[in-house]
């Protein structure tokens, strides 16, 4: 089963341990956190709960 990361776009591939699951998963490449819920093999509810991270240059322009 994959899954598209809802902050980032990339494919996210859920073994057979997520066929049914009611959880988080992380997406490796931007660290995006979403809540999921699967039966028999399928995607029955997907939430963002955290977007990826900033980038930690931009979070320090302007400060001293």
């Amino acid at each position: 089963m994959k899954l598209n990361c809802l902050s980032c776009g990339h494919t996210v591939d859920l073994r057979d341990g997520y066929n049914d699951y009611d959880g988080q998963v992380k997406c490796f490449t931007c660290g995006g956190l979403m809540a999921i819920r699967t039966q028999d093999g399928q995607i029955k509810w997907v939430e963002l709960v955290v977007s990826r991270p900033r980038d930690h240059d931009s979070t320090l322009q302007g400060t001293i």
